[in-house]
């Protein structure tokens, strides 16, 4: 069995493929979605297949009440019914969960995304990637490549989802408001007054700059004359010469 598992015709949800965020503050900061499915979906029943081989693996024998654990905490696991994903605002499943299943996986680096053709789009072409990702909206219909693996550290033991790669495939309904049509409220813009000429209009002539004489009448001023030269400096006071008094000699 391989170790990764191929999800296809997926609803997406809650997806961070952009740039990465935390999903708690002061957390570390990941790229994640969700994949949203019905129960009979070939790729979740794969996915759970998996996880009992994972679960397996690491744990042995005790791998039956190990799950069974982390199957009673939705925080220990990546996986689970849609009605456990609850809006808190309004108390009920957020749109696209109920009556379904889901798979949440993350990445500390972008995955890898899979263009329409199929093929690899260069990790180095970020431009390409971005483009990539800003298709992928809450709703649309996605193929997936994810990984289970076992968690057992300081936090517990849970059964957690690597996001490998990820590949738009068909626009489904966007979650959330829709976007408002406005456009019947916009009409064109008209040239603002002054501004370029429309192309084949005549440019208007200006007169040339240059210098002009003044105007006859124009009023004379009188030469400015240097200024008269400064007083004298007043001679300086005379003191008598300095004499030793006689009680010094």
């Amino acid at each position: 069995m391989s170790e990764i598992t191929y999800l296809s015709d997926v609803v997406l949800s809650f997806p961070s493929l952009i740039e990465a965020r935390a999903s708690t503050e002061g957390g570390v900061a990941k790229f994640s979605a969700d994949f949203i499915m019905p129960s009979n979906h070939p790729g979740f029943q794969q996915f759970m297949q998996r996880v009992a081989a994972v679960a397996q693996a690491k744990w042995g024998e005790n791998a039956g009440p190990v799950l069974q654990m982390i199957q009673s905490d939705r925080k220990m696991r990546c996986y689970g019914a849609g009605q456990e994903k609850i809006d808190k605002k309004t108390f009920k499943p957020f749109t696209g969960y109920d009556g379904m299943m889901y798979v949440g996986a993350n990445n500390d680096v972008q995955p890898q995304m899979i263009q329409l053709d199929g093929s690899l789009a260069d990790p180095a072409n970020s431009m390409l990637c971005q483009v990539l990702a800003r298709k992928l909206y809450g709703g649309c219909h996605v193929n997936a490549a994810v990984k289970a693996w076992p968690q057992e550290n300081k936090h517990g033991r849970g059964i957690r989802c690597e996001l490998i790669a990820i590949q738009f495939l068909k626009d489904g309904t966007p979650f959330g408001d829709a976007i408002p049509d406005v456009s019947g409220m916009f009409g064109q813009v008209a040239a603002p007054v002054g501004g370029p000429s429309p192309a084949g209009a005549p440019v208007p002539q200006f007169p040339a700059f240059g210098f002009q004489a003044p105007a006859a009448g124009a009023p004379q001023f009188p030469a400015f004359a240097a200024p008269a030269p400064a007083p004298a400096a007043p001679a300086a006071p005379q003191f008598p010469a300095f004499q030793m008094p006689s009680f010094l000699g």
